[in-house]
């Protein structure tokens, strides 16, 4: 089944502080998969909070971008929905699986699982309030004990959205324990719009076991591409065409790496970036030989000056050893 207009059938998943313009760009200059933005707070956006405006501003981005939208208030969504319109959204993604507490606290999230005449309203509410299309990424629900991802696809459905995302884990497993693909089989069988899956794809081999398995018409992947953005793009190749993807050098994933923190620069400027960069180098470096000690160096630079020297020290002596 198609998924709106979109070529690829993979989507980079929304994450917070991560999946900002610079890693937009980079996970897109790999090739194919679909963008997905951080999540934008209607309440900050509907007071047209400069930070959150530029959050959700992809109108110079040249590539359709899917911007997702958290919060609780109907009325506030209608807002925030016909701004984000004006800022360039290729369509409208409602996040109700953030099982962060301050998120859920807000009756945002993976609380609106609990609530679900308040998530009808406010999908109702955002489809009639743009003619972008509005998509919804909910869990399998609160807890095991309550459960109701079959019923609130139904109710997306009914609704008016134009697909849905289901993550395979409750908002009490947060991330961990095995994502549950059953329920998510459970969840495609039940509605007739488009199905994402969510939850223990990292390599092409998990995402066509997903799709198979449960029969969903597209994969979102999220924390296997920390530190790997060209893993969107090896994930739809394999879909396509059956290539296996060939791991990155030590040479590309530096070279990625700088690509990354300039990105970060132009965007943020250099006291941001620099703070920004420690959480990426200590994901492009995982597996790398002496990662430890290159992180402990890294952490305590000052300025980019000497965190350069850092990162053409380190991956001068991981090549050497390559060799």
């Amino acid at each position: 089944m198609q998924i709106l207009d979109f070529d690829s059938k993979v989507f980079l998943a929304p994450m917070a502080g991560i999946t900002d313009k610079p890693l937009r760009r980079l996970v897109h200059s790999f090739g194919g998969g679909n963008i997905v933005s951080e999540m934008v707070a209607i309440n900050a956006l509907e007071r047209k909070n400069p930070k959150t405006c530029r959050i959700a501003d992809v109108r110079d981005e040249p590539y359709p971008v899917v911007v997702q939208l958290v919060g609780g208030d109907a009325d506030l969504f209608v807002e925030a929905a016909k701004l984000t319109e004006e800022l360039g959204a290729h369509s409208i993604d409602i996040n109700m699986g953030c099982p962060v507490k301050k998120i859920v606290s807000n009756n945002s999230g993976s609380a609106l699982s609990k609530d679900i005449n308040l998530a009808a309203k406010i999908i109702e509410a955002v489809v009639k309030a743009t003619p972008l299309k509005v998509s919804v990424k909910f869990r399998l629900g609160w807890d095991h004990e309550h459960i109701n991802a079959v019923d609130f696809a139904k109710m997306c459905e009914d609704s008016g959205a134009a697909y849905i995302t289901v993550h395979g884990r409750t908002r009490s497993d947060f991330y961990a324990g095995k994502a549950d693909w059953n329920k998510i089989a459970e969840v495609k069988s039940a509605v007739k719009i488009p199905v994402i899956g969510n939850g223990d794809v990292f390599d092409g081999c998990s995402a066509k076991a997903m799709m198979e398995e449960t029969g969903v018409d597209g994969v979102m992947v999220g924390r296997a591409t920390l530190g790997a953005p060209w893993l969107i793009a090896q994930i739809d190749n394999y879909l396509k065409n059956g290539v296996e993807p060939e791991q990155p050098s030590v040479k590309e994933i530096e070279r990625v790496l700088l690509t990354h923190i300039k990105g970060l620069r132009e965007y943020y400027g250099d006291r941001t970036a620099l703070a920004l960069s420690r959480k990426y180098v200590c994901w492009y470096c995982k597996g790398l030989h002496d990662a430890k000690k290159f992180r402990e160096q890294y952490v305590r630079t000052k300025d980019f000056e000497s965190a350069y020297k850092v990162i053409d020290s380190f991956f001068a002596g991981e090549c050497g050893r390559c060799e």
